[in-house]
């Protein structure tokens, strides 16, 4: 199982070599899955890192320590469920494969362990089903 993060960093802290730390000093390995990252203005990255890991903690708390704000992906897109028509609009523009829809019953299958948080459903689905909340 991996853990998904959202990290994000305030202008000063885009000079630094923090996801370089991360991996040599906390032997943490991640995979990026979406960054917008500009130096000196800031920005957002997306990361999974394998549960497995003892130092985990650690890593995150190194990089508060360094300004940059951490919070889990749990819980962080929702679908309306009960009001979707299933007209499929948000399928073709989530790049993660996390929507789906497949016979028998054609119906949207939403798998939020393979969302990347890229927003894309939330502009796609017509009826404005889908929603995003934050945790720090």
């Amino acid at each position: 199982m991996e853990l998904k993060y959202i990290l994000t960093f305030p202008p000063e802290s885009t000079f630094k070599s923090l996801i370089y730390d991360l991996v040599k000093e906390y032997n943490i390995r991640l995979s990026i899955l979406r960054a917008e990252i500009e130096i000196g203005k800031g920005g957002q990255l997306i990361m999974a890192i394998e549960n497995e890991q003892d130092n985990i903690g650690e890593a995150i708390e190194f990089l508060k320590s360094n300004g940059v704000s951490v919070s889990s992906m749990s819980d962080k897109v929702f679908h309306d469920s009960s009001r979707c028509v299933h007209c499929g609009s948000c399928v073709s523009s989530c790049p993660s494969g996390a929507l789906t829809i497949a016979a028998p019953d054609w119906k949207l299958n939403f798998n939020p362990d393979k969302c990347i948080v890229c927003k894309l459903c939330l502009k796609s689905c017509p009826m404005g089903l889908f929603s995003m909340e934050l945790i720090n």
